[in-house]
């Protein structure tokens, strides 16, 4: 039987996701063809991608440098038409010659792409944790309504999902909770009281997963697995205390489901991004990765510590914000962008990043009115980031 291929638009192409996405891809060409490849700001990246994969489209956020691009595009023959913002972006993502959406934009900018996709019905590669961290139940509408196929892309997600049964409505019966993984990042051994004085260096110095800066920091503060927290919750239409983390340094086990037998699933794999991307793209099949097989032979051991509180605050705020008025995880999303952007600035010290999201999510409550629509939450993540960088300005001072 001959298989349809699948046309991808790859949003967030230049960053670690989209890389690997297109590593992938370039070792399947008979099941993919490359319709679109987006950029927020790397477009020397994205031009080389481009001249590479040939796209239809692509997109970056500046309206200049998309227009600077396309000239370079254009004088090597490369029919690309390079369009700019993110109501372009939002347009490819439900465009009807896209069947399949790998959606790797990191934060709250990848949020109406991703509604956009889902209404659209098209089967979409969630990378973009920010999507539900933010949008939440209004994703999820977006998701039922439109029929989309969601497919979870970060390791952990991923892992839980190959853990179940491909019957959504047979989840409820069989999980107890799900313990979501996470390597303690570089700090995992050091004392609290000794992070004060941490560079960003320092910080996006992750010792087994190859990521942005960003994600790095997150990695550092456990911010990132808070926002997993968060994100399980809504994948999995779980309570907030059907999810729990566990600090397993390895990161060979990506995450469990604990059944109602108390028997507990677990899927395993060396820690490379192409794993969970292949198993998105090929679903329900399996395809080659390029990741290396795990050598049992030669593993030393796995072990478990709990996630501490002390040594990692910020996590905690995941359960809080679940706990508050709904919106509330979307404050917390953005205080925590904004309190990044600062730390990699050096305008702040790497413990402020919890002191602002911490002080940003109890001073701004939210209402029901705040996450009606794609544009209440959006006004709901600005005035978030407002009260974020109003903080950050006094620790600065």
């Amino acid at each position: 039987m001959t298989r349809a291929k699948q046309t991808l638009a790859v949003l967030g192409a230049t960053g670690s996701v989209g890389v690997n996405t297109l590593d992938v891809v370039a070792r399947h060409p008979e099941r993919f063809d490359v319709f679109a490849l987006t950029a927020m700001r790397r477009a020397d990246v994205l031009e080389q991608q481009c001249l590479r994969w040939k796209p239809r489209y692509a997109v970056l956020g500046d309206a200049a440098a998309a227009s600077a691009l396309q000239q370079r595009l254009r004088a090597q023959s490369v029919a690309t038409e390079v369009l700019s913002g993110p109501r372009a972006l939002a347009e490819i993502a439900a465009h009807p010659d896209v069947t399949t959406v790998m959606a790797a934009i990191v934060g709250a900018a990848g949020l109406e792409a991703c509604v956009g996709a889902a209404r659209a019905g098209k089967r979409l590669l969630l990378a973009n944790k920010e999507a539900l961290v933010v949008g939440g139940r209004l994703f999820m509408d977006a998701v039922r309504d439109g029929g989309a196929t969601l497919l979870p892309i970060d390791s952990e997600h991923s892992a839980i999902f190959q853990c179940l049964p491909e019957d959504r409505s047979a989840w409820p019966a069989r999980i107890d909770h799900i313990v979501l993984t996470a390597s303690g990042g570089p700090f995992r051994t050091r004392t609290p009281d000794s992070l004060h004085d941490v560079t960003p260096d320092e910080a996006v110095a992750h010792p087994n997963w190859i990521m942005g800066r960003k994600i790095s920091v997150d990695s550092a503060t456990m911010m990132n697995k808070a926002l997993e927290v968060i994100e399980a919750r809504w994948l999995f239409d779980l309570q907030p205390e059907q999810v729990r983390v566990v600090i397993h340094p390895q990161s060979v086990i990506h995450s469990m489901v604990v059944c109602r037998d108390h028997s507990v699933l677990a899927q395993l794999g060396t820690p490379d991004m192409r794993v969970p991307i292949a198993f998105g793209l090929a679903f329900p099949e399996r395809i080659e990765s390029g990741a290396s097989q795990l050598d049992f032979a030669t593993m030393q051991g796995l072990s478990f510590e709990p996630a501490d509180r002390a040594r990692f605050p910020g996590l905690y705020l995941a359960w809080d914000a679940l706990k508050a008025p709904e919106g509330s995880t979307t404050v917390l999303n953005a205080a925590n962008e904004v309190a990044v952007a600062a730390f990699l600035e050096g305008a702040i010290r790497f413990t402020d990043i919890h002191r602002i999201n911490e002080q940003t999510i109890s001073a701004l409550l939210p209402t029901a009115a705040d996450g009606a629509t794609i544009a209440d939450l959006l006004a709901l993540d600005a005035r978030a980031r407002a009260a974020a960088r109003e903080t950050a300005r006094r620790l600065t001072c």
